[in-house]
């Protein structure tokens, strides 16, 4: 584990063998903008070694990996002027891509997330998703 897998999106993703919109970049992680959010802003982070699941992460990154999540939990609705955020990880079980990865989601009040059913949303244009990005990276400066 932590090899990067050639068929793994998200190891691609971290390469930059596949485009994402990225608001984070680092030795150890990388973070990028849903391509299908819950609402915009909602970003995943994940760790630039190929893990897939939270029990796969080696004990010596889970303290760095989510200092960055917490990084994240603040600039995420700073940038989006949202009131909180909803952090979750899957592991295995609606595990759409096998890499472990984090999701961060801007929340506000009545914002219509309720249970585990949620409908996802587009972002109207590359653009808008770029400015969003561009804005999350500003956020964690």
């Amino acid at each position: 584990m932590g090899i990067p897998e050639p068929d793994c999106l998200f190891c691609r993703i971290a390469a930059g063998e596949e485009s994402a919109h990225l608001v984070l970049e680092d030795d150890l992680c990388v973070a990028f903008l849903d391509s299908r959010p819950l609402f915009h802003g909602h970003t995943l982070l994940i760790p630039r070694a190929h893990h897939e699941t939270l029990p796969d992460l080696p004990a010596e990154l889970v303290e760095p990996f989510f200092a960055r999540a917490q990084q994240l939990a603040v600039a995420v609705p700073k940038a989006t002027g949202a009131r909180g955020s909803f952090v979750a990880m899957n592991n295995v079980v609606s595990q759409s891509v096998p890499h472990l990865h984090t999701h961060v989601v801007p929340r506000v009040p009545k914002d219509g997330l309720r249970g585990f059913f949620w409908p996802r949303t587009k972002y109207e244009s590359d653009e808008q998703a770029a400015t969003i990005a561009a804005g999350i990276s500003a956020a964690l400066a």
